[in-house]
């Protein structure tokens, strides 16, 4: 074992060392099985009257020196690749070893004459489930050491009869380099010399029961490219360039501030290309489209493509796919150098069952619950965490920390969190147990989120973390000290997806216009729990997929019908209370379903496909709704308090027409009318405050340049005192077929070439 190749040495005394007296024979079985705990306290040098005993382990070699400064020690076999001898030399001083193989010689400085490289107090956290900086403690780290360069490996494998680093510094065999057990820490420690950044490396696993496995390390900060599967000794030179960013980001509170989010999955929006090539091109589209911030599918590391990266091996790792560490961290520079924020969609629900990642780590159950009713996902094929133990639960929490902190990602949008928060979730009858007090709520994992989050918010100033959760679990956006009707503190996220908009606002929008009245409460009875929760409104990724059809597709009628569907839509979903979220190919209207092998047809909005009137009206509309939006305070910050928002006419079922007003914080208005029938509605009176004298349109789907029918409203809207909708002054206008139109007092709105605007309220 070694790194390099020895140089001839320099013409030294050669002597013989002495015969050492030989170690107890269980000892020297266990230690040379890979299954001792201690291989410190008999490798290595240690006193004797009159000197030292080395002894080394070097299975396969020739012969083996101990080199000081003044004279060579040559050390007699003792069988079993042990090497021992007792040499005239001062306790701790240091040495090399140089070790002859049929084949070479390689010399190193000998990793048992080290300390641990561990501190008392990382130890002491990690057994009490507190260290919240935990990749600085496990993982394999390039230190200098006792005056010498190399990397401490560390692992957490409590139940393991021994532990072996193995890597390219090793051949891959581990004989020579077994870890010590750090008292009841369940912790393995081993400084290797020599060894720096970009070694390749995995842990040899001793389980109980004498079965041998070797696991990539849970916190390698690099990864192999897949297919490949070994962990890199990684070093970050990256130096960050966001500072304004990050010194801004939390000024503001999110859910009072402006909240368009595009949802990427990075290794298909443009296929090929690199975390660095990904930096030339997508802040600059983000920017132009207006977006405040990007939401990538998850990017640690998965074996298969396939998942999406929803089925987790590397936890600490981008995927090497597409670059290095340092390659991510430059992507998400240059989106913060941009304006953009950067969310990352996180998975602690489960992890797969792959024998060489955290499955059986230490040859039994570890990160999963050891009861295969509490372990087996049965949607996904894949294994739960255990969220009861400390340890698995302080893996999950630092975890969380290392995205925000190392990389600087502004939120989390965390994964399946209704399948952690239900024992039988998606479970029959006598498949699962209930907890200690006979219910379904999975109170560990409750546990674990409010951690979580808690944890998140205090050390992360201006950071957000967003909630999938389908169902209708009290109190997911409330904070964890505030308890609920059902005894249960909120588990502390800052905003939740708004599945159930999604589903009924889809729904309805599917049906041909003529049925569209009898399903016209699905699109006003989210208003009903508009504010039980702050939400985020999500066209995912999950909607574009597995036969659901793209967005543009679930529309009914012809080509022209569809778009227009799609625009109208839009343009109720950012008015909406809420923030919003749309994946990628949806801003221009793609109309087949995604697929992670090919990406956004790009090609879609060429000109010669005719994609000026049809593609590209859609994504001007996407640009444009994000700009007005971005300038109008009414439509994102009081998102979260009831005052914020006033139907005008909910109850148009037979028009298919839904008005509402949005408020600012100050009082100034939006009107946001949606006309979801296919023909026009002119003279279409709507009640309005009667202290505005006049509204402009500032925004209106059916333009001709965003491939409508130019239906629009131009000039000013008077007000009149004409009692309509409850209230004593309105105003008349034109409502488009299959359009959403947005007004603003004449006094907010600004000339922009040929249209209007909303005043731009922001800094």
């Amino acid at each position: 074992m070694s790194v390099h190749v020895a140089p001839a040495p320099a013409p030294l005394a050669r002597r013989s060392a002495h015969a050492a007296a030989d170690i107890d024979p269980a000892v020297r079985v266990r230690l040379v099985d890979g299954a001792f705990h201690d291989p410190h306290a008999v490798l290595g040098s240690h006193p004797v009257p009159g000197g030292v005993v080395v002894r080394c382990l070097r299975p396969g070699a020739d012969s083996v020196e101990v080199r000081t400064d003044d004279a060579v020690w040559v050390l007699p076999h003792t069988g079993d690749g042990l090497f021992a001898g007792r040499i005239p030399m001062a306790p701790g001083a240091p040495y090399r070893l140089r070790t002859g193989y049929p084949e070479a010689a390689v010399e190193q400085d000998d990793p048992y004459r080290f300390l641990p490289a561990l501190g008392e107090l990382d130890l002491h956290l990690i057994g009490e489930g507190r260290h919240e900086e935990l990749w600085t403690a496990l993982g394999a780290h390039v230190m200098e050491h006792q005056g010498v360069l190399g990397t401490r490996f560390t692992v957490w494998a409590p139940r393991a009869l021994g532990v072996r680093v193995v890597g390219t510094f090793t051949c891959w065999d581990g004989a020579a380099t077994p870890m010590r057990s750090l008292g009841r820490s369940g912790v393995w420690e081993l400084f290797v010399p020599g060894i720096g950044e970009g070694e390749l490396y995995k842990y040899e696993i001793i389980g109980p029961d004498g079965t041998r496995r070797q696991h990539a390390d849970p916190l390698a900060r690099g990864t192999e490219k897949p297919p490949a599967t070994a962990s890199v000794v990684h070093v970050s030179h990256h130096s960050w360039q966001d500072t304004q960013w990050m010194e801004r980001r939390g000024e503001r509170p999110v859910h009072q501030a402006p909240f368009s989010v595009y949802e990427v999955h990075l290794p298909s929006w443009r296929p090929g290309l690199t975390y660095r090539q990904l930096a030339e091109q997508l802040p600059a589209y983000l920017t132009d489209l207006n977006f405040t911030h990007v939401e990538l599918l998850p990017v640690a590391e998965h074996p298969f493509g396939g998942s999406w990266g929803y089925q987790v091996t590397g936890f600490y790792a981008p995927t090497a796919r597409l670059g290095t560490p340092d390659d991510f961290k430059h992507l998400i520079d240059t989106l913060h150098q941009a304006g953009i924020g950067v969310l990352m969609d996180w998975v602690p629900a489960h992890f797969p069952r792959d024998d060489w990642a955290l499955a059986e780590f230490d040859g039994r159950p570890l990160y999963e619950h050891e009861d295969p009713l509490r372990s087996a996902h049965p949607d996904w094929g894949t294994l739960e965490f255990d969220y009861g133990r400390r340890e698995v639960r302080n893996f999950l929490v630092a975890n969380a920390l290392y995205w925000c902190e190392e990389f600087h990602i502004d939120g989390l949008r965390v994964d399946a969190v209704a399948s952690m928060l239900y024992l039988d979730y998606s479970r029959e009858e006598g498949q699962w147990t209930p907890n200690q007090f006979g219910g379904r709520e999975n109170l560990d994992a409750v546990d674990f989120l409010q951690e979580m989050n808690a944890t998140l918010y205090r050390r992360v100033p201006g950071v957000v973390t967003v909630a999938e959760e389908s169902t209708a679990w009290d109190g997911v956006t409330r904070p964890t000290h505030h308890t609920g009707p059902a005894g249960f503190g909120g588990l502390g996220f800052g905003l939740k997806w708004n599945m159930g908009w999604m589903h009924d606002s889809l729904d309805y929008i599917s049906h041909e216009p003529v049925h569209r009245k009898y399903h016209h409460n699905e699109m006003t009875f989210s208003m009903v729990y508009a504010y039980s929760e702050n939400y985020v409104l999500p066209i995912s990724h999950d909607e574009v997929v597995h036969g659901k059809r793209s967005l543009v597709s679930k529309m009914p009628g012809d080509w022209w019908q569809q778009r227009a569907n799609h625009r109208a839509y839009l343009g109720f979903m950012w008015a909406h209370p809420g923030k919003q979220l749309l994946f990628m190919g949806q801003e221009f209207a793609q109309g087949a379903e995604w697929s992670e092998a090919h990406g956004p047809d790009w090609w879609l909005l060429d000109p010669a496909y005719g994609a000026e009137a049809d593609h590209r009206g859609v994504r001007d509309l996407v640009r444009d709704l994000n700009h007005v939006y971005r300038d109008a305070p009414a439509l994102w910050e009081r998102d979260t308090d009831p005052a914020g928002f006033s139907w005008v006419i909910g109850d148009a079922a037979e028009d298919n027409v839904f008005a509402f007003l949005r408020h600012a914080a100050d009082g100034t208005p939006l009107l946001a009318v949606s006309n979801f029938s296919p023909v026009i509605r002119h003279e279409y009176r709507l009640g309005v405050p009667d202290d505005i004298p006049a509204w402009h349109e500032v925004l209106n789907t059916d333009q001709a340049r965003y491939g409508g029918g130019d239906v629009t409203n131009p000039g000013a809207l008077p007000r009149t005192p004409v009692p309509c909708h409850g209230r004593r002054a309105s105003i008349a206008l034109s409502l488009p077929p299959l359009a959403t139109v947005w007004l603003v007092p004449t006094a907010l709105a600004h000339p922009r070439g040929a249209e209007f605007t909303v005043a731009a309220h922001l800094p």
